[in-house]
């Protein structure tokens, strides 16, 4: 089957392209490289170099489905540009879903977020808990779940919306490398890697055993494979709503202890005050996505998670180790004088 995964050359929608090339798919990945890479696109995707918005001048029949991940997603970007946000993750799905229904493509799988629901009423959260999104990227996010709802009983989409908690770990080349970087175990792990002094703990004194926030980690690769299921079950006049976590939490001095046994660096963290809006616990109830995707996540050990992207990390160090040493040579003094930037042999006079 033909697929196109929009913002395939971001961490989760490059996770997925690989997974759907894996299973013998074919795969074009439409994505701007605002926030994306270029490396990220695995080797045997198409790749289309474009928004959302383009998506009309990629789409025709041939295609059996769409998994949209192209969204900006800085919450605190979205507080102070809400009118970015509004335009690419509302109007660019609005863009998609007019392209999809003129080409006759309908089934989809959309990136969706814990972040439309905002301060959770109760733990673990579950699909049909209140959604009060407390930032505009959750606002967007929100607003695309209603309006593919609209188009399923409108218009017979097949589709699903993927509400992802923390999404970690690494699968081949598809890791976490965002800038700036927000995520918690990412940015522990440069501490270990020395790109920075100490890991910032927000807020010790929570109703927390030991005092720190709880978030549900998800590897990523669980996550690859829960869209792949998704496409399955979908079903025409239907907008399902999963919610993807492992069940349980782990604690940020959880994941930084975690981080000092993986790395065998110490980690120096400083404790800080709380953030506005951060709740002590966020845990997934991922019984929908069980029941009705038939999703087990088997990587839900938290050393594990960190072992993979600590490889993913210590990777990506040395490739730009080694680029920032190869930039330095090709402006050596001999490339100087070769390409005729600095002096060379004076000449007889």
């Amino acid at each position: 089957m033909k697929y196109l995964v929009t913002g395939g050359a971001g961490y989760v929608g490059g996770a997925v392209a690989a997974r759907l090339l894996e299973a013998g798919h074919e795969v074009t990945v439409l994505d701007d490289l605002s926030t994306g890479f270029r490396a990220s696109v695995p080797d045997g995707a198409a790749f289309v170099e474009g928004r959302v918005q383009d998506a009309a001048r990629v789409l025709d029949g041939s295609y059996g489905g769409v998994l949209h991940f192209a969204a900006f997603s800085q919450v605190g970007e979205s507080v102070a540009h809400p009118e970015k946000y509004w335009e690419n993750n509302v109007g660019g799905t609005m863009a998609l879903l007019d392209a999809m229904r003129s080409a006759g493509v309908r089934r989809l799988v959309f990136s969706s977020t814990a972040a439309t629901y905002g301060e959770p009423v109760s733990t673990p959260i579950t699909e049909t808990d209140p959604t009060a999104p407390t930032s505009p990227y959750g606002a967007t996010k929100l607003a695309v779940d209603h309006m593919i709802g609209g188009e399923a009983a409108a218009h017979g989409l097949a589709a699903a919306s993927l509400r992802y908690f923390n999404v970690a770990g690494a699968y081949g080349d598809q890791g976490e490398r965002h800038d700036p970087e927000s995520h918690l175990i990412p940015l522990v792990l440069q501490v270990a890697l020395g790109r920075r002094a100490s890991i910032s703990v927000y807020g010790d004194d929570y109703p927390t055993p030991d005092g720190t926030c709880v978030r549900d980690y998800i590897h990523v690769a669980d996550l690859a494979e829960a869209h792949l299921l998704a496409l399955d079950a979908v079903v025409p006049g239907e907008h399902l709503i999963c919610n993807l976590g492992n069940g349980s939490g782990f604690s940020v001095r959880e994941v930084v202890e975690t981080v000092r046994r993986v790395t065998g660096h110490p980690v120096p963290e400083v404790t800080a005050a709380r953030r506005p809006g951060d709740p002590a616990v966020l845990v997934a109830s991922s019984k929908t996505a069980r029941e009705r995707l038939g999703w087990r996540p088997t990587r839900t050990d938290l050393a594990g998670i960190v072992r993979d992207a600590w490889d993913f990390a210590r990777r990506r160090e040395a490739e730009d180790r080694a680029a920032e040493n190869r930039e330095a040579q090709s402006h050596g003094p001999e490339a100087d004088r070769a390409e005729g930037r600095g002096p060379g042999p004076r000449e007889g006079r």
